[in-house]
């Protein structure tokens, strides 16, 4: 059995997930008032995120338990010890990593979330499940907590928050990724700028789309 299937690990999970489904027509509802186009803007804009955050404050907005297991099967395949999350929420797939780092003998986890809210629901959560010595959660813009005090070496990152500051994210973590480092971006369609860097070899990445809503990279080295 591993940590990840193991109470207290797992209950949590079962919570947030079923948490998750019950949310799911307010997610709807939220959004359901946005033409076509002013979601479009909201989903990939560098400058629109705020409202996004502030429309989904109440909302999971969790990975699904494959992309989840996935995460957790990445990590362990790679023996990561150090992972660094952009876009914890309430901290489903910082329990699927952080299970993960605890089943390869420890590490450390620097997440970041943007709304305040849901940054103490999630340090509820992983308190709750036994993972909060693995884990420090930055609240505030990433841009600025992603920007500082880094782990020197980075194993494993994802990407889960603002679709159109992957690009940014990633130049702020790419100085500290280890060759065979893995990038695992969320809903990667809403950002192309993103998918054209890691999609050229010339940029030092190995990319492919894996599954209906994931992009997986590697990092290979340019520099």
């Amino acid at each position: 059995m591993t940590t990840l299937h193991q109470a207290p690990v797992s209950t949590v999970l079962d919570r947030l997930f079923a948490l998750d489904e019950t949310a799911s027509p307010a997610a709807t509802q939220a959004f359901d008032t946005l033409s076509g186009e002013e979601r479009a803007t909201l989903m990939t804009s560098k400058t629109a995120y705020p409202d996004l955050y502030r429309r989904a404050k109440d909302l999971p907005l969790a990975v699904s338990r494959e992309t989840g297991t996935l995460l957790y099967m990445l990590a362990r395949a790679s023996r990561a010890a150090t992972i660094v999350e952009y876009g914890t929420s309430f901290g489903i797939s910082t329990l699927h990593l952080a299970s993960a780092l605890r089943d390869n003998g420890g590490g450390r986890l620097v997440g970041s979330e943007f709304e305040p809210s849901k940054v103490a629901k999630a340090r509820e959560n992983i308190a709750a499940a036994g993972l909060a010595d693995l884990v420090e959660i930055r609240e505030g813009d990433a841009l600025q907590t992603l920007a500082r005090d880094l782990p020197l070496s980075i194993d494993l990152v994802l990407l889960d928050g603002a679709k159109g500051l992957y690009p940014e994210i990633l130049a702020l973590v790419e100085p500290y990724l280890r060759r065979g480092a893995i990038i695992v971006a969320d809903n990667a369609d809403w950002s192309p700028d993103y998918l054209a860097r890691v999609r050229s070899p010339a940029a030092g990445y190995v990319s492919l789309p894996f599954g209906s809503d994931v992009e997986l990279s590697t990092w290979i080295g340019s520099r």
